[in-house]
Formats: C-alpha cells, sequence, structure tokens
C-alpha cells in the first residue's frame, strides 16, 4: 500500500515547515504497517519561499498557476503516486494518532474515504472554538469532510472527478457529496474520523475581524453558497494575509 500526503500551500512558507515535520513523523504509522507514503506539495502560485522550502523538507513540488484551493489540491493529486490520497492545509499538524486512525480505515476495506473533526489550539478565542464544535458535530452528522483533512482511495478521487474548479471555497462539501454516492454504489463508506482530531491553525480568527468572517458568512447563506463562485467573496483564502 503506498500513500500521498497532498498539501496545497499559497504564501505558506512560515507554517509549512511545522506541517511537514508534524507530516513526517505521523507518517510512522503507515511505516509501521510496511506500507510507503510520500509528500506532495503543490505550489499554488506563491510569491514567497514556499516551493524552496518544501524542497528543502524533502517533499515533491508541483506549481498551480491559478490561485485556486480546488485546484491546487487536484494539481497535487495528479502527481501523487499513492494508491491512497491523504489530504493536509499548509497549517495544519496531523498527529500520528491521526494517520493511524485513517491507515486501520483503509485496511478494514470498507471505505471509499473520509475525513477528520478538527480542533484549534488551546489558546484560540472561545467564540471560535464553539464555531470548531459546530462545524464538527454537523460534519459527523452529514459526513462532509473538513477540506484540511480529507483521505481518499485515489481511484474513486479520480473517477468523481476530485475537488473541481467551480467554487473558491467549500469544494470539500461538493467532493464528500459525490463521494457518498460512489461509495454507496460500491457499498462503501464515507466515515468522519473523530477520536484524534486534526489541530489546524485560528489565524482567520488572528487575521480578520469578527465582522469580516460575520458578513461572509452571511453573504454565504443569503446567496444559498453561490457565492463560493465568486474569488472577491471568498477572500479570507485569497487575499494573501498571513
Amino acid at each position: 500500500m503506498r500513500v500521498s500526503v497532498v498539501i496545497p500551500a499559497y504564501d505558506e512558507e512560515r507554517l509549512l515547515p511545522g506541517t511537514l515535520d508534524a507530516v513526517r513523523a505521523a507518517a510512522a504509522a503507515f511505516e509501521a504497517r510496511g506500507w510507503t507514503w510520500e509528500t506532495v506539495v503543490c505550489d499554488n502560485n506563491s510569491s514567497d519561499r514556499t516551493a524552496e522550502v518544501a524542497r528543502a523538507a524533502g517533499a515533491r513540488v508541483v506549481h498551480e498557476p491559478v490561485n485556486q484551493i480546488g485546484r491546487a489540491r487536484d494539481t497535487g493529486a495528479r502527481a501523487a503516486t499513492g494508491d491512497w490520497i491523504l489530504f493536509v492545509d499548509a497549517d495544519s499538524t496531523p498527529c500520528a494518532g491521526l494517520f493511524g486512525d485513517i491507515a486501520e480505515a483503509i485496511a478494514r476495506g470498507d471505505a471509499v474515504g473520509g475525513g477528520a473533526t478538527v480542533r484549534l489550539p488551546g489558546d484560540t478565542p472561545r467564540s471560535a472554538r464553539l464555531y470548531a464544535e459546530t462545524w464538527n458535530a454537523w460534519s459527523r452528522l452529514a459526513r462532509w469532510a473538513a477540506g484540511s483533512c480529507v483521505w481518499v482511495e485515489a481511484a474513486a478521487f479520480r473517477a468523481v472527478g476530485g475537488f473541481g474548479s467551480e467554487v473558491y471555497a467549500g469544494e470539500e462539501i461538493g467532493l464528500s457529496r459525490r463521494l457518498k454516492r460512489h461509495g454507496r454504489a460500491r457499498r462503501l463508506a464515507f466515515r468522519i474520523l473523530s477520536r484524534h482530531p486534526l489541530l489546524t491553525s485560528d489565524r482567520k480568527v488572528r487575521l480578520y475581524t469578527t465582522w469580516e468572517v460575520v458578513r461572509l458568512l452571511a453573504r454565504m447563506v443569503l446567496t444559498l453558497g453561490r457565492a463560493r463562485r465568486d474569488r472577491a467573496a471568498c477572500h479570507l483564502w485569497y487575499d494573501g494575509r498571513r
């Protein structure tokens, strides 16, 4: 078995080293099973040393010139050589326990893929931690994977068309829906793992005002999600604040 860890990265020279270190340590869970693994970093048209940092850490680097998270993940996946693909965001630090749970789920052979719950640093404002907890509850109920951690059979990922380039945010929701349908046809589950949540950055809370976040969420709700197709409306992911 071979697992490809794909990391999309846009101007991530500051946080990417910690993510790559965490992936390397967590991948011991794959090695313990005799599996091989690789790390593919997709440099999404960065203006900083993202690509250089990734290469120095031993990752394979590919380039996606269009600044869009779905495209970056798909470009990384096209370069992946694994039987399974594990997408991790560049501001997240997985633990060996999480990778171990993913390996166990893969080995059981009854899942097409899935995701994981998330957690924020302990000093994150309570309101943001409450939002994360709300998302986790909905993620497990609806079986929607957070984009920061998606694990999927490579053949299934390609069969459903990957993340796609239709939206600039929330592309993981569409992927989750397509994979669930694909899995049902093969009697395979789509699972959200929760025993070892993925530690992810709270930088959006630090970099954006509450009003900016509320305004974005309100626009998404009022347009029934159509605002996800507008890059300007999704500026929290693309304006370069780091």
